[in-house]
């Protein structure tokens, strides 16, 4: 079979998810290995559909906008001091993201914070590296970012990047930044998606950008092949949650870019019934089909399931972690 025409991607989900709702108008949900049979690989779809979607600018409050539309959602701050992005995209949306940053003013792009190694959030280092930011990451992402990586998940072997495109700034735990009279707050959580991520806190606007620990109504996925797991998605929460206030903007990795405590409340609550459902049934002797077949998500897929995450392959993740 060929690789279905893709829409541009949307401006409410992720860019696998917008590749899951095509393959599923046209052949039913398939796992991210099946997509990737079906359709050249599910990176280059991704990158295919990323190269023509619009960029989307969100205005938060004290000149921190989000832009969705290149993979991970982006953060931006603009100020005298340059422009601070949290999050690259993906590099074939160099164009679009170049006009979408003319929109929020003349200064400079100076600093890049990449949240992960994923090429979601990473592959436009290059691009930005060039244009003079100053990349920062925890020191697992340059590890990752510097090495052909594979993702058993996704059946794809992820080159390394050119020394110009890794993290040139790392941290082990925390790191402070002051750009633009913001105090920015990267703190380390611990292996959770990956066993890189960290999250960003603009303390004075309260704004809190968490990668892709959290996925606003989407189940999320986790990458086994760098250190990620189930309990370490749940630790992560829970530290959002208790760095975040009723008046915090939390801004996701994927799905909707505008959130709040509430909602990754019911995200993490989630992540443990469906985390306590597997393992309960794991503990019984149940096999991991046989797990599936019991729909253990059936609670939440109204919600969370309705894209190329599926409740079947969440399940499956989950599996491997309990």
């Amino acid at each position: 079979m060929g690789s279905p025409e893709l829409p541009s991607l949307s401006r409410r989900g992720f860019c696998l998810c917008c590749v899951g709702g095509a393959f599923a108008a046209t052949t039913g949900w398939l796992t991210p290995r099946q997509a990737y049979a079906e359709a050249r690989g599910l990176v280059s779809v991704i990158k295919d559909s990323a190269a023509t979607s619009p960029i989307t600018i969100t205005k938060l409050r004290n000149n921190i906008s989000v832009l969705e539309g290149s993979g991970g959602n982006i953060a931006v701050l603009t100020g005298p001091d340059g422009k601070l992005l949290v999050d690259a995209g993906i590099g074939v949306s160099r164009p679009r993201l170049t006009n979408a940053l003319a929109e929020l003013g003349k200064e400079p792009i100076a600093h890049l914070i990449n949240t992960h190694w994923h090429f979601d959030h990473a592959d436009g280092n290059e691009w930005l590296q060039a244009a003079g930011a100053k990349i920062i990451a925890h020191e697992n992402t340059r590890k990752h970012l510097s090495v052909v990586q594979r993702v058993e998940d996704w059946d794809y072997n992820f080159l390394a990047l050119p020394p110009s495109a890794v993290p040139a700034q790392v941290f082990a735990r925390e790191h402070q930044l002051k750009v633009n009279g913001a105090s920015i707050a990267m703190k380390y959580y611990g292996p959770a998606h990956t066993d890189g991520d960290i999250s960003v806190m603009f303390t004075e606007a309260n704004v809190l950008h968490v990668g892709d620990t959290y996925w606003n109504d989407i189940y999320p996925f986790i990458d086994y092949s760098t250190g990620g797991s189930i309990n370490g998605m749940i630790a992560a929460s829970d530290a959002n949650l208790a760095v975040a206030n009723n008046d915090t903007i939390i801004i996701p990795g994927h799905g909707k870019p505008v959130s709040n405590k509430a909602e990754l409340q019911a995200f993490r609550d989630m992540l443990v019934a469906i985390r306590d459902n597997v393992g309960n049934l794991k503990k019984q002797g149940k096999s991991r089909d046989e797990i599936v077949a019991a729909k253990p998500t059936a609670a939440f897929d109204a919600r969370y399931g309705q894209f190329l995450v599926d409740p079947g392959f969440f399940t499956r993740l989950v599996y491997e972690g309990v």
